[in-house]
């Protein structure tokens, strides 16, 4: 699996998120010549030296200063960008993780909002170029390590503020990036924060697998430590599918049916990766269920407090960032023939490491509706959609 690792010790801001994709081999020329086209600035790129460590840099200029923009006018000039679709979409995605973190520090709804420093050409000239970077790299992955938020004060279009900015905290917070502080001044910037919450997970520290390259990203200013991002591209072993999930058990002896079965809706509803009820024995012989949810670990606290309050139980048990390895999947679909009509039916697929199809099933919402509609048998309707899925995708 080709995955880019980011490494910042140094924290990460727009610029150096670009630099160091283009110093891991994205298409220098392609990028800037788009940049360009995109907003007005002028893009060069130079080597430089940072405590002795060689890195790239990326000067944006402005030709002109812009006035700030509202969201919407925002969004409404990267609709007319010409740029792959991919890259638009990832490029509206990334704004619009600044903009609820910026409406969100400032208490302004989205329609009041302006964008400042982050409205700016060169902003959007290191967000263009950094989602023109990952869709020139292509990875399977992209992984995260701890980010060196720095310290202190920082001067903005609203006066000093602390490090991190709220905007920046907002996202940090959103996305449960893992994050600590060290140094005076400002590391992440809301822009390095938004691309690394849209386009990375988190990661501890360096997963197993073998280097290709590395690409090195220079800050602007001088620091204690090398003032640099560290992007590194690695072909993950096979072994390695990872992904980490809080686990969420409590023990239910007066909860009804009908409670249990809107848990089942509701927790999902609020984020929950799996939902799961069995009955056990509890203490005198009563019947009572055991309640297992498995969650993001930013997502557990609310998770916890709503079966707390949709079910009175006293207490949750929190098994904290559980290691669990998962099968690589992908989704498509089967035309399934029912007398004279064809229907479509999603199909999951799973693979394992080396990409041998392990697995097939089919979408049981797709199924429901199309027995309903028959009226033929759910079960014969899943079976008919997965033996065609088999004949189409797997071995004979």
């Amino acid at each position: 699996m080709k995955t880019i690792l980011f490494d910042p010790i140094s924290g990460a801001a727009g610029d150096m998120i670009l630099a160091s994709l283009i110093d891991l081999g994205a298409d220098r020329e392609s990028i800037i010549r788009t940049v360009e086209s995109a907003a007005d600035v002028f893009v060069e790129t130079a080597p430089v030296s940072r405590k002795g460590v060689r890195a790239l840099k990326v000067n944006v200029r402005l030709q002109n200063e812009t006035r700030p923009r509202s969201f919407f006018e925002l969004m409404e000039r990267i609709s007319g960008i010409p740029m792959p679709e991919r890259v638009k979409k990832d490029v509206a995605g990334v704004f619009e993780i600044l903009a609820e973190a910026e409406s969100f520090a400032h208490g302004e709804p989205l329609e009041r909002l302006h964008f400042h420093e982050v409205g700016q050409d060169d902003a959007i000239a290191d967000v263009i170029g950094s989602c023109m970077a990952f869709a020139d790299l292509a990875p399977d992955e992209v992984l995260c390590t701890p980010i060196n938020v720095g310290g202190g004060q920082i001067r903005s279009a609203h006066g000093a503020i602390p490090v991190p900015s709220p905007a920046t905290l907002r996202i940090l917070e959103r996305f449960s990036l893992p994050f600590y502080g060290n140094g005076n001044r400002e590391l992440l910037t809301p822009t390095g924060a938004a691309l690394l919450a849209h386009f990375a997970r988190p990661a501890a520290g360096f997963p197993l697998g073998t280097c290709l390259s590395a690409g090195y990203g220079a800050g602007d200013a001088e620091t204690e430590q090398p003032n640099v991002l560290r992007a590194v591209l690695m072909e993950l072993s096979a072994e390695f599918s990872e992904d980490r999930i809080d686990i969420l058990e409590t023990h239910l002896d007066d909860v009804s049916g009908e409670i249990l079965g809107h848990l089942f809706e509701r927790l999902p509803e609020m984020g929950a990766k799996d939902v799961s009820i069995s009955p056990l024995t509890m203490k005198k012989g009563r019947p009572g269920h055991l309640l297992r949810v498995l969650a993001a670990p930013g997502q557990t606290r609310s998770l916890a407090l709503e079966i707390m309050r949709q079910t009175g139980t006293l207490g949750i048990r929190i098994l904290p960032s559980v290691q669990r390895f998962i099968a690589q999947r992908s989704f498509c679909s089967v035309s399934l023939p029912l007398g004279e009509e064809e229907t479509r039916i999603g199909i999951k697929a799973a693979f394992s490491p080396d990409g041998r199809l392990m697995n097939l099933s089919a979408e049981y919402e797709d199924c429901r509706k199309l027995a309903e509609k028959t009226g033929l048998p759910l079960r014969e309707i899943l079976r008919k959609a997965e033996d065609l899925a088999w004949r189409t995708f797997g071995e004979n």
